[in-house]
């Protein structure tokens, strides 16, 4: 099981794309760099781009959950774009687009943060 990570800053948001699986093997990887990324880079808003993320599991759910709590916590938003089916399908059943901004790709959800690249 393999996890590509891509982190990227624009301004204060941090772009995070994900390609291949997220699950209980590689969760710890994805939550550690993102926390890293958010603390250390003064990061405000979180994009977190599923394109290329042809699995998730509960693990998954848990990472998303955690970034959400901390972007929060100081006074940002998180975003996921670009999901396929089987994550969104995920994503529906946990109740995690009650809290998360859906958006169809980076670019919309850039300009719905208002950050111009």
């Amino acid at each position: 099981m393999k996890l590509d990570v891509e982190l990227e800053r624009i301004r204060r948001t941090l772009i995070v794309r994900l390609k291949g699986e997220l699950d209980h093997h590689t969760a710890d990887m994805v939550r550690t760099r993102m926390e890293e990324a958010i603390e250390k880079e003064d990061i405000h808003d979180v994009i977190v781009s599923l394109k290329q993320l042809q699995f998730m599991d509960s693990s998954g759910l848990g990472v998303m959950i955690g970034r959400y709590k901390q972007i929060t916590a100081k006074g940002g938003k998180m975003v996921v774009c670009d999901v396929n089916p089987a994550v969104h399908r995920l994503f529906e059943m946990s109740g995690l687009f009650k809290i998360l901004t859906l958006s169809d790709n980076e670019e919309v959800a850039l300009s719905s943060l208002e950050v111009v690249s």
